[in-house]
């Protein structure tokens, strides 16, 4: 087995204390964008361990009932709420319902995102794909941030940013769509970052490098290139 030592230096393996994990998440509402599948929904199943609740949002109810399903056998309690957050009006309508409950929210993951890789002489007729990727990699989680601040300035609670290694590299051909979308959130968070401490909010960002999910199924080259984490 061939070691990537650069990546091991990058990404050294992580030991998690479970009691401390069960002391700083029991008890803590969690909501999770993009809980349905990939790096959202082991977030979920991770965190469901320590006793939290967490709210799962994605567009899929089957698979966000399947990570119910699991967090509830590992004793959490979890909520689902099947929000398409490329449409402004349905992350309206999860901010209202959140509102409407008082939910008391400790921590946002940022986590639902839209990765493309398209040469520029291939994007020309397909402007579309710069608006959605902005819309779900930038706009969504702004609005969220915006609407959830309040919440976790009151709780005292933290913004996680589940961002992308190439944010934090120079620009590179075939991902205009996907790192200017990426590195604009990244921009906001950084900007921010100070003024939500002074509210009382954390935010932590992660800088992940590519991760063997569903989202990158359909690109053929990335099949046996990256590693599932």
């Amino acid at each position: 087995m061939k070691i990537n030592w650069i990546e091991n230096i990058l990404y050294p393996k992580v030991f998690l204390s479970r009691r401390k994990a069960t002391k700083y998440f029991q008890g803590k509402t969690i909501l999770i964008t993009g809980a349905s599948e990939g790096i959202g929904k082991a977030c979920a199943i991770l965190l469901s361990k320590f006793h939290a609740h967490l709210i799962l949002v994605a567009r899929s109810q089957e698979k966000l009932e399947e990570v119910k399903a699991i967090a509830t056998q590992n004793n959490s309690t979890a909520c689902i709420y099947v929000t398409d957050l490329y449409q402004e009006q349905q992350i309206d309508q999860l901010i209202e319902y959140i509102h409407a409950r008082q939910m008391k929210v400790d921590i946002f993951i940022s986590n639902a995102g839209k990765s493309i890789h398209r040469s520029l002489t291939k994007s020309l007729p397909r402007y579309h794909d710069f608006t959605r990727t902005n819309m779900l990699n930038y706009l969504a989680p702004v609005k969220l941030t915006l609407a959830l601040t309040p919440i976790l300035s009151q709780q005292k609670g933290q913004i996680i940013n589940i961002s992308a290694l190439n944010v934090l590299l120079p620009p590179a051909p075939h991902w205009a769509a996907y790192q200017a979308s990426k590195t604009a959130f990244d921009q906001y968070c950084r900007s921010n970052q100070s003024e939500w401490k002074k509210m009382n909010v954390k935010l932590k960002t992660v800088y992940l490098p590519l991760v063997k999910t569903e989202m990158i199924a359909p690109n053929d080259r990335y099949k046996t290139s990256c590693h599932a984490k």
